[in-house]
């Protein structure tokens, strides 16, 4: 039986009056994988800083085994203003000691693309936020450590980014993981138990998050303790769990009866026939039409000859590599950046939304409800359906209460959902959405995702939560470098797919071209020598001759000889002398 490394025992934890957590006693064993789900701001966080040591419960204890190792991957990466890289990531490591290393070497390979000097030698306050979330997750894989407890990992990583950490994660069996994390995809890949912080208590699952939401179903409809609302979320999700994506991950096995009891009279998550035909009437035949379109980014073209449709009630997830152009694509379609080349066609009737990565700025005093009300007092869903103002806040967690806080007094992703809820508000027909799911979480992307399924209109979303984009998204496209948009049938999994046959490609051709390189410094190293005999004999040859020189002062017809040769000689040298150097330039790389 696998030993605890640490345990919680009745630990109570309270800020101000709020109470996080009450009564939790929990333990985690060796090799365990752990998922914390649950609403911002139920105590996630607080109990993860508590196992790790950084937090102290106002009462109860929590131990550790002595020779237990453990490290906490925070929110907000933090580090000394003069630390470099190499500093937080190696410490004192000498280079000789990590280089050998294959695993040391997979995870710089995994997060970097391989060993750069120049960002080794880059402050960590210079990073940017992505920068920073890798670093701080490399710290924590090449150290030996028996427990990493992550919060938020997959904040600021790519599609590929968090499909390599999920594969890394799975692959190092001799390592105890807890996660706090709204990427659903990911809690399904790593964990194998789930937590949820909920009122204060720690109920405990078997599984991932697909197996969470089957349990949490059984429970619900055991002891019909949920209200109708959230028993129909759950129901809907499960549908989704059962129906979903192509490249869903592995369901759970177990308790399949009861599961497909729950749902077997639940519709699908939406109804593609009937939001397709709401979605020409309010739409017509054309949306966006590209016809040998090139965009760019000042002087970096992004994409090239670019022929593309976007119909009405078309739900197209955009995937691709960092700076390859997916925000700007967004941003031309929005009207916000004109093509360099070719036409786009933006159909007459078509009213678009654009949700940024950044907070647009609101006015501080404004309350949430008079904040989205400024925009319209209902939304219309379609077949007579309607949200008010009021309704739509609380679907985005801005409860009775919340909704009378001034804006000001909101946190970042509080801003966001906001935001987000004016958008919807304003009853677009197309709707672009760039990195929706930051700071939101797994409720809230429930709603969000029940939102969008009643949505009729045409949908274009950015996103690296790989769930999120399965679960919303019909078709996808990818971005990957080449200055081409490419058509994804199988989705993101063929996207990760293409992406690993061309870092195979280009990790080939620079093997290649080491190894072709490598032999060139062994030839150049054996020319070094045979220039440096010849060299040296050339020397010998003029030493001899200016020797004769002095001998022959009266012997014209001898001194001019002496003069012509020592003079061919010399242009002997020099040419002996750049190849030397050329040899000498090739062997130090």
């Amino acid at each position: 039986m696998a030993r605890n490394l640490v345990n919680v025992e009745s630990v109570n934890k309270a800020f101000d009056i709020k109470q996080l957590l009450v009564g939790v006693s929990l333990g985690v064993a060796e090799g365990e994988r752990i998922g914390i789900v649950g609403r911002n701001g139920a105590g996630k966080s607080t109990l993860m800083k508590i196992i790790a040591g950084i937090e102290q419960p106002d009462s109860g204890r929590v131990t550790k085994n002595n020779s237990v190792k453990l490290g906490m991957l925070n929110q907000v990466d933090v580090a000394d203003k003069a630390a470099t890289v190499r500093d937080v990531v190696l410490g004192d490591k000498a280079k000789h000691e990590w280089a050998s290393d294959a695993g040391v070497r997979e995870v710089f390979t995994g997060l970097f693309g391989g060993f750069d000097d120049h960002l080794f030698e880059r402050t960590f306050l210079s990073l940017s936020g992505g920068e920073r979330r890798r670093v701080g997750l490399a710290k924590l894989l090449i150290d030996d450590l028996d427990l990493i407890l992550l919060d938020e990992p997959t904040n600021h990583l790519d599609v590929e980014g968090v499909a390599w950490l999920a594969s890394h994660l799975k692959n190092r069996k001799n390592i105890a993981v807890t996660v706090v994390t709204h990427d659903r995809w990911f809690l399904d890949e790593v964990t194998d138990r789930t937590w949820e912080v909920v009122g204060g208590k720690v109920e405990e699952y078997d599984g991932g998050y697909s197996a969470f939401v089957l349990a949490k179903a059984e429970r619900s409809r055991q002891a019909a303790v949920l209200d109708q609302r959230r028993n129909m979320l759950i129901r809907k999700e499960l549908a989704w769990l059962r129906r979903g994506a192509p490249a869903q991950t592995v369901k759970p096995k177990f308790r399949v009866d009861a599961a497909n009891e729950l749902i077997s009279a639940e519709p699908a998550p939406r109804d593609s026939t009937e939001l397709l035909k709401f979605a020409q009437n309010r739409l017509g035949n054309t949306v966006y039409e590209a016809h040998h379109l090139q965009v760019r980014a000042g002087d970096k073209e992004l994409i090239d000859d670019l022929y593309w449709n976007v119909g009405p009630g078309d739900r197209i997830g955009i995937v691709g590599i960092n700076g390859a152009g997916k925000t700007t694509l967004m941003r031309t379609l929005a009207g916000e950046i004109q093509p360099s080349a070719g036409k786009l066609v933006t159909g007459v009737t078509v009213k678009a939304a654009f949700l940024t990565q950044h907070l647009t700025e609101l006015d501080p005093t404004w309350r949430v409800l008079e904040a989205v009300e400024k925009v319209a007092s209902h939304i219309e869903l379609g077949k007579g359906r309607t949200l008010s103002a009021s309704q739509l806040c609380e679907r985005l967690g801005f409860d009775r209460d919340s909704q009378w806080t001034p804006v000001g007094d909101l946190s970042g992703g509080e801003k966001r959902r906001l935001q987000l809820t004016r958008l919807l508000m304003e009853s677009p027909n197309v709707l672009m959405l760039d990195e929706p799911t930051n700071d939101f979480d797994i409720e809230i992307l429930t709603e969000l995702e029940d939102l969008l399924d009643s949505y009729a209109g045409t949908l274009l979303i950015i996103s690296h939560d790989r769930y999120f984009l399965e679960r919303v998204c019909d078709r996808f496209v990818g971005l990957l470098g080449d200055q081409k948009l490419l058509d994804l049938p199988r989705g993101v999994d063929q996207y990760l797919e293409l992406r690993e046959k061309a870092i195979s490609r280009t990790t080939t051709q620079k093997e290649s071209k080491s190894t072709s390189t490598a032999a060139e410094q062994r030839q150049a190293k054996k020319d070094l020598v045979r220039i440096e005999r010849q060299i040296s004999k050339l020397e010998e040859k003029t030493t001899a001759l200016l020797a004769e020189q002095e001998l022959c002062e009266f012997d014209s017809e001898r001194l001019a000889a002496i003069v012509g040769e020592l003079a061919d000689l010399n242009l002997e040298k020099t040419r002996r002398e750049e190849e030397w150097l050329a040899a000498t330039l090739l062997i130090e790389g």
